[in-house]
């Protein structure tokens, strides 16, 4: 059996054959969250799928805690590798196999910068994450406005979508439905929103709006699914 669980904002932790794993891990500053990083004690892999602040998160605390291996771009990894950590880098094309399944970065419609004090470092490209994990995908969009490449993803044949609904950053509900139509997934979860100011929106809306082919899902943090 395998586990997702939402750990509020776009953070969410994994469990399953081969992996324990974390996506996004903003943690710490998170007012959002139900974990600390100082919950996770044994962890295999990291994703991050871009740098800002709020889903870089942790992750150099957690790498350097855990030795687990930060699976994001080419540049963000060189970034982590810097810090001391285990990388796996990759790019938006084809799949890349991992002992616990597969995983394929998607394009994404935001930026990638890390903020450093007065500074911003390149951070390469954001990318959403499909993960295979046995005969079930996850698609996580991060952070991304809505783009027709998404319409590609429906022969990918998504279980789960996690989507962003909060605007401003990142899609709002309307676009976040239109996301919905392209990829088809048969279950979907909205993030991102109602972590601070900009991204105000309702769920409940998002999920009553859904078409009658899919599945929505509200999680709160600390809530799972097994799959």
């Amino acid at each position: 059996m395998s586990v997702i669980r939402f750990l509020g904002h776009s953070a969410f932790h994994l469990s399953a054959p081969g992996l324990e794993g974390l996506i996004d891990p903003f943690l710490r500053d998170n007012s959002q969250t139900c974990a600390r990083p100082e919950d996770f004690g044994n962890l295999t892999h990291l994703f991050v799928t871009h740098g800002h602040w709020d889903h870089l998160g942790d992750t150099i605390e957690l790498g350097l805690k855990t030795g687990a291996t930060v699976v994001a771009n080419a540049e963000l990894c060189r970034y982590f590798s810097g810090k001391g950590l285990k990388t796996s880098p990759m790019y938006i094309g084809g799949w890349v196999s991992f002992p616990f399944g597969r995983v394929k970065f998607v394009p994404a419609l935001h930026g990638s910068g890390i903020m450093e004090g007065n500074q911003t470092v390149y951070g390469g490209v954001a990318v959403g994450i499909v993960l295979e994990l046995g005969k079930f995908r996850i698609y996580h969009a991060g952070d991304t406005g809505l783009t027709a490449e998404m319409g590609l993803l429906e022969a990918l044949k998504i279980d789960l979508a996690l989507l962003p609904i909060g605007g401003c950053y990142v899609m709002d509900i309307p676009d976040a439905l239109r996301a919905v139509e392209l990829i088809r997934p048969r279950k979907v979860v909205p993030m991102h929103y109602n972590t601070f100011p900009g991204i105000e929106a309702a769920p409940e809306t998002f999920l009553e709006a859904l078409p009658e082919w899919t599945e929505g899902i509200r999680l709160d943090p600390g809530q799972s699914l097994q799959f």
